[in-house]
């Protein structure tokens, strides 16, 4: 199949066979890299002895210490509190209207995405609020999860974005500029998922929809709206300002992306500490040691796929399959909804930053070759790679999502059925509009 393709069954070819065998065999993603890597560079006669520098090389890249980071300052941001205040205030603003849960989640999960920048953090911060409000409002359980799967993986494509950090160290491409043409396509998918709400079978609550008390219990019970509406943005301030911090910072040019990862851990902490007051010394131990080890499994594959990497550029898997893709069509629409259609099957079984290791080496030179501009091309990427997210079978913030509702992930995967839809309807339309995406990286050049 592969030679009448146009691909030889070199090393690098077998590389890619066995690492997909490997994954088959349940061995996780970041060691299925190492070992088919290192039997690709057996297979080509290159000592063992590369394997060290190779790895470390692959991540002693400045752009790389922002995963860390944000990873850290959503972990904080969700363990002192700021996300529950942040529900409260959308809630008191817009949770009074029929089904406004529905429209509070949305929102927070958007506000949350530039907060986070990663998707199954997101759910596990705000996910237990928001699908307990939507429930007592009418939803079913299903739908509430799937509603906050799809919006905390848009996660990875509002800015700050882990997916995005990643991207551009891979494609060489300023992560400014990513961050900046992501905002009007998140923003346009957040505008579809409020789309989806009204096609959503709701029963309506008993004695109509719950207060903001019985959801979120506050000491100004019984307050007129303008009063509660005043208190609730007071007390959620510091949160809400807390994109207009990190994302102003890069915008303005104060600090570059790497460097809002830090600010923004170091906002967390002063807000908790001093604003909230909700800072201890075990909750600073605990959200470390657990954004310690997300990074360290995002960090053991971006480790591995180095090696991988190396021997794509070794064995030149990047021009066989370059052409191979090149010759399958003379239309660009052709070729690129064939790279979409490998993105969206690929991200079923697959994580995020697996998944861009291992085709940007490929399909990036295809871009460059048909003239796509590369900040563009990685907003498409990014909505393809979230929709993955929340799609069956590995969508991993379905599983994340299960473990908080105790539901069967077949029926948190039918929830969020309605939000694949309109998602990849969204994904067509970005595709389809590059000025979506273009737009205000011209306007700030």
């Amino acid at each position: 199949m592969a030679e009448m393709i146009g691909i030889d069954m070199g090393a690098g070819t077998q590389m890619v066979l066995v690492f997909f065998l490997l994954l088959f065999l349940k061995v996780p993603v970041a060691f299925a890299l190492g070992l088919s890597s290192i039997y690709a560079m057996w297979e080509l006669g290159f000592g063992l002895d590369l394997v060290g520098d190779l790895i470390a090389t692959g991540i002693a890249k400045f752009s790389l210490l922002a995963i860390p980071f944000f990873i850290l300052a959503g972990t904080l941001m969700g363990s002192l509190g700021i996300a529950e205040r942040m529900i409260r205030f959308f809630r008191v603003l817009i949770g009074g209207l029929p089904g406004g849960m529905g429209v509070v989640g949305t929102v927070v999960c958007l506000f949350w995405g530039a907060v986070s920048g990663s998707g199954p953090a997101s759910v596990a911060a705000i996910g237990p609020l928001i699908i307990k409000g939507m429930n007592e409002d009418g939803y079913s359980r299903s739908f509430a999860a799937g509603l906050v799967c799809t919006g905390a993986a848009l996660s990875i494509v509002i800015p700050p974005s882990i997916g995005l950090v990643i991207y551009g160290v891979i494609a060489e491409t300023s992560i400014s500029q990513l961050f900046i043409a992501a905002i009007i396509p998140g923003l346009f998918l957040g505008l579809l998922m409020l789309a989806t709400l009204p096609f959503a079978k709701r029963q309506a609550p008993a004695g109509g929809s719950p207060s903001v008390e019985a959801l979120m219990p506050m000491p100004d019970a019984g307050l007129g709206y303008g009063q509660r509406l005043w208190r609730s943005f007071r007390d959620s301030f510091w949160g809400l300002v807390t994109p207009v911090v990190i994302l102003g910072g890069i915008y303005s040019g104060a600090f570059t992306p790497t460097e809002a990862a830090i600010v923004a851990t170091v906002y967390a902490i002063l807000v908790g500490g001093f604003a909230y007051r909700t800072l201890t010394v075990s909750k600073l131990y605990e959200a470390t040691v657990a954004a310690s080890a997300s990074s360290a499994v995002v960090m053991l594959v971006v480790a591995y796929a180095s090696l991988f990497g190396w021997v794509v550029t070794v064995d030149d898997l990047v021009g066989q399959y370059s052409e191979a893709l090149l010759g399958l069509s003379d239309n660009p629409w052709v070729i690129l909804a064939v790279i979409m259609l490998i993105l969206l099957i690929a991200g079923m079984f697959m994580d995020a930053i697996t998944i861009m290791f291992i085709a940007l080496p490929i399909f990036l030179p295809v871009a460059r070759e048909l003239g796509w501009d590369p900040v563009w091309f990685g907003v498409l990427v990014m909505v393809n790679l979230a929709i993955g997210l929340f799609t069956p079978p590995v969508g991993i913030n379905l599983y994340v999502a299960a473990n908080i509702t105790k539901l069967p992930l077949e029926r948190i995967a039918y929830g969020a059925l309605p939000f694949l839809i309109t998602c990849a309807i969204g994904l067509a339309i970005i595709a389809a509009v590059p000025q979506m995406s273009q737009f205000l990286v011209d306007a700030l050049r």
